[in-house]
């Protein structure tokens, strides 16, 4: 509660807030994603230069390092709030915060694998897991509008800038590669 006596909007800084902790969840998602996508498609204009198993490495180094660089980012912003780092609750629930982005590398790593022991080419694994990045981040999109108290087009318009991001991000990277 404010010194008004009416209720504060949401503590940018509370990590017991649910609504703060859903936020930094979709955020690490996104961060993720958008990283994971990049380099899917770096991979995928050097795909014949590359095999399955290095593929599989830069991806997964990748968004490792991305999520730690999040869970970093946010040790330091709580020590400059709080003048101390996270601990007990507020640590683990950055650690699971982190931890859950790393899942965007669930369907794009399994896609790898399929070409490494030769169901899929690379290329077209590659292909693939940058469509599937571009739906995680429809989805996240879909699941930070969908109960906004924002009009159905607006909603519409904030899912539909969402994915119309990742498709330029894709064709930008193929078209930047294909000369």
């Amino acid at each position: 509660m404010s010194s008004t006596g009416t209720a504060d909007p949401i503590d940018d800084d509370d990590l017991t807030n649910p609504k703060r902790i859903a936020t930094m969840y979709l955020k690490e998602r996104v961060y993720a994603s958008f990283t994971g996508l990049a380099i899917v498609l770096v991979l995928y204009n050097g795909a014949g230069h590359h095999s399955a198993a290095y593929a599989f490495e830069i991806l997964a180094l990748g968004v490792l390092a991305v999520v730690l660089a999040g869970f970093a980012s946010d040790g330091i912003a709580h020590l400059a709030v709080h003048r101390q780092f996270p601990h007990g609750r507020d640590f683990r629930t950055l650690v699971r915060i982190s931890t859950n982005a790393l899942g965007t590398l669930t369907i794009p790593l399994g896609l790898i694998v399929a070409a490494w022991i030769g169901i899929l080419e690379l290329d077209t694994a590659l292909l693939i897991a940058g469509f599937v990045y571009i739906g995680v981040l429809g989805l996240v999109g879909w699941l930070a509008v969908r109960r906004a108290q924002i009009t159905w087009l607006q909603k519409l318009a904030a899912l539909i800038t969402l994915v119309l991001i990742g498709l330029i991000v894709l064709g930008i990277q193929v078209l930047a590669h294909s000369h």
